[in-house]
């Protein structure tokens, strides 16, 4: 049983536990497919790609972005600048590995946080920034 009083904490914390536990095993299933990714290959699908339109030259921010490779695939397609956010730390830390791997860390950026508390790790000074 919980002790804290806000269960939205709890919920949080528990997401975020889950997630740690779950990236050893996305790293290396064959769903994810990290090699084909260190290859060269985009994770993006047709239809992600028709809905996004021109990116190139844009910044995008992209949220809940697990270990990063659709992050990292917007990079690749041209945008300027991307951050990735996810709560979970080790995806995080898998993401800028990759960004570093595949020599996008210049135009790829990972933000550890809460999605309810990018304001503190991400100030815009104009709403339409990103």
């Amino acid at each position: 049983m919980s002790t804290s009083s806000d269960p939205l904490s709890d919920f949080v914390e528990i997401n975020r536990r889950l997630w740690n536990d779950k990236v050893d095993y996305h790293v290396v299933s064959p769903m994810y497919d990290v090699p084909g990714f260190l290859r060269g290959k985009n994770t993006l699908n047709s239809i992600e790609l028709d809905l996004l339109g021109e990116i190139q030259g844009k910044r995008i921010i992209h949220l809940q972005c697990h270990f990063g490779l659709d992050t990292l695939s917007l990079a690749r397609n041209g945008a300027k600048q991307v951050i990735g956010v996810d709560l979970s730390e080790r995806t995080i830390a898998k993401a800028q590995e990759l960004a570093i791997a595949v020599n996008l860390s210049t135009s790829a950026r990972f933000i550890c946080c809460n999605i309810y508390d990018i304001h503190h790790h991400l100030p815009l000074d104009q709403p339409d920034e990103l």
